[in-house]
């Protein structure tokens, strides 16, 4: 895999990487007072008017500084409670906060969208452009068009619908084992190496899914209908249009995406069915069965060496080793206590990274099973926090609103630029968990495309019914993994598997941003394989770019190619086939 790259020249002094250090703590120790929603508003509208009185650039610039205090103020609480909420969804004090914070944050974002707007209209904004970049204010137009007060009703209860699907998903109980389980702690056994396990496992989880199928589709079709609402009485024929502004899609538009989409179906699904094939020879079926689909080796998926905690702490060595930056960077995750990625049954499903302003501390939220996506986390969203952790040493604010297409590619790519310490985590597997690494990656793409394209097709059609739903479904995953075979599962054959997809009900239209993310991945795991260390500067350019220009301007700027032109893929798919299927 090559040598292990060392620090990139021009990295920050250490003056600015221990500015604000009186304020880091270990996560325990954060205070945690709740927002107080009439003073926040107050505070805001004050600022506002003072955007419009402020008389020269100065003036408006010292406002803005306020703003950020203002602002880090209220997203470190709203960000507190959000991580001690997941962190047990049955604690009932944060299980309040979660509700006051789904009623007063679309209140808050209009507010803060009419300071936005106050700058953006302002006279001297040709300064603050200057300051803070032209990116920021194209997404702050996209803010505005976002949000207006007439809404707030409507996004207070698509919050609450969200927090209810999340609930349901998270208190899952599935008797299995001699056990009662939560999804999370079935993935060991839907991965399980004896396929007579496995054909249980993925019955007792499909068994769970009927039982809340109905109330699943009914919290969506609600959403479906009460984004619609939003997206017309701001004046749009549907909501695509307004889930790319809340996206923050600044740079291209649905053309791009579908040029993209189309690509994939021509070019990259051909390839990944070969990439299927061969693990079908490899697990010596006949036919791959669904039970099948996330299962590489005959004798099971490799899992990770050592205790939960003994992973962090191989983490901790490996970053040591990859540079100087990453090594102060999970020093500082590990000294401060920044993770809580132990498995419990009462803690939300799925992971994030997430950032505290004040205390220049990114946040890992995960859920340890036991298999290798253990070491995902590690890899994935320590990618999130390695750049979060480096933006946050920027002192514009609007720098670190990074477009999900963009976040993504510094966490997909720090999973392929960690490839060199696989053995640490693996032992003797080492080599099977980056074959599964590969294949996995190439075969998420044509899934995640055809998520997109389901949202697409749902909101040009909110009327929909569930079924009509569940047959898009099972139609698409025709067209884009054709080789599924679902044996007549009750739930799964009719086109039931996107209910288990979170994102599809919390945030729509991110999951593209994934599979573009993953292409660029690709560009990157091509080029470390040709030149580790060229690939590793490319890479640490990309993060301390972090959203100063738009998406295709810095992919170009750090020699990566953009993803929406055509041929995009024609290279990719040629170097990997040659790894992977010679």
């Amino acid at each position: 895999e090559g040598g292990k790259p060392s620090a990139e020249a021009g990295a920050p002094s250490k003056d600015s990487v221990l500015a604000g250090k009186e304020n880091r703590m270990k996560f325990r120790d954060m205070p945690y007072e709740r927002v107080d929603y009439d003073r926040a508003k107050e505070e805001i509208l004050r600022l506002t008017q003072k955007v419009k009185d402020a008389e020269n650039p100065e003036e408006l610039w010292a406002v803005h500084q306020e703003y950020y205090r203002v602002y880090k103020g209220v997203a470190d609480a709203m960000t507190i409670a959000h991580i001690r909420h997941d962190a047990d969804v049955t604690d009932e004090f944060y299980n309040g906060e979660q509700d006051y914070y789904d009623e007063i944050g679309p209140k808050l974002s209009n507010l803060l969208t009419g300071y936005q707007r106050a700058i953006f209209e302002s006279p001297c904004r040709p300064f603050l452009e200057e300051k803070i970049g032209k990116v920021a204010f194209v997404s702050i137009e996209n803010a505005m068009k976002s949000v207006d007060e007439s809404i707030i009703g409507l996004m207070q209860a698509e919050n609450a619908l969200t927090t209810e699907y999340n609930k349901l998903i998270a208190s899952a109980q599935i008797p299995f084992d001699g056990q009662v389980l939560n999804l999370s702690l079935m993935r060991p056994y839907l991965t399980a190496s004896d396929r007579s396990v496995r054909r249980a496992a993925w019955k007792a989880y499909s068994d769970y899914f009927l039982t809340v199928a109905e109330k699943l589709d009914e919290i969506y079709d609600r959403l479906v209908k009460n984004r619609t609402a939003q997206a017309k009485a701001l004046g749009y024929e549907n909501y695509i249009q307004l889930g790319y502004y809340r996206m923050n899609r600044n740079s291209y538009g649905r053309k791009d995406v579908e040029n993209f989409r189309r690509q994939v179906k021509e070019v990259f699904v051909p390839f990944a069915e070969e990439v299927h094939e061969k693990r079908r020879k490899r697990l010596g079926l006949s036919k791959l069965s669904y039970i099948d689909n996330e299962v590489y080796f005959p004798d099971g998926n490799p899992a990770p060496v050592g205790t939960p905690e003994e992973i962090l702490k191989t983490g901790q060595h490996m970053y040591g080793e990859l540079s100087e930056e990453t090594k102060e960077f999970f020093d500082f995750m590990m000294e401060n206590e920044l993770f809580d990625v132990f498995g419990r049954k009462t803690k939300k499903q799925g992971g994030y990274m997430t950032y505290l302003y004040n205390y220049g501390s990114p946040f890992i939220f995960a859920n340890f099973n036991g298999t290798s996506g253990d070491v995902d986390v590690i890899t994935h969203e320590c990618g999130h926090a390695f750049q979060g952790y480096l933006s946050g040493k920027d002192p514009i604010l609007e720098h670190s609103d990074i477009t999900m297409e963009t976040a993504e590619i510094h966490s997909m790519s720090m999973e392929f630029f960690t490839d060199p310490w696989m053995k640490d985590f693996f032992g003797d597997r080492a080599q099977d968990f980056l074959t599964l690494q590969l294949e996995d990656a190439i075969k998420f793409v044509p899934y995640g495309t055809m998520v997109d394209e389901f949202q697409h097709i749902v909101y040009e059609n909110p009327e929909m019914t569930p079924e009509e739903r569940r047959q898009t479904w099972s139609r698409l995953e025709k067209e884009y993994m054709p080789h599924l075979d679902y044996e007549g599962d009750p739930f799964f054959s009719k086109g039931g598997f996107w209910q288990k997809q979170q994102h599809i009900y919390n945030t729509p239209f991110y999951y593209i941003d994934y599979v573009l993310a993953q292409t660029c991945a690709f560009q990157y795991k091509i080029r470390m394989d040709e030149d580790y260390r060229a690939a590793w500067d490319s890479y640490l350019k990309l993060c301390r770019l972090s959203a100063s220009d738009f998406y295709p301007v810095m992919l170009r700027e750090v020699g990566l190619k953009v993803p929406f032109e055509d041929g995009y893929f024609v290279e990719i798919v040629q170097k990997l086939r040659k790894k992977l299927l010679k």
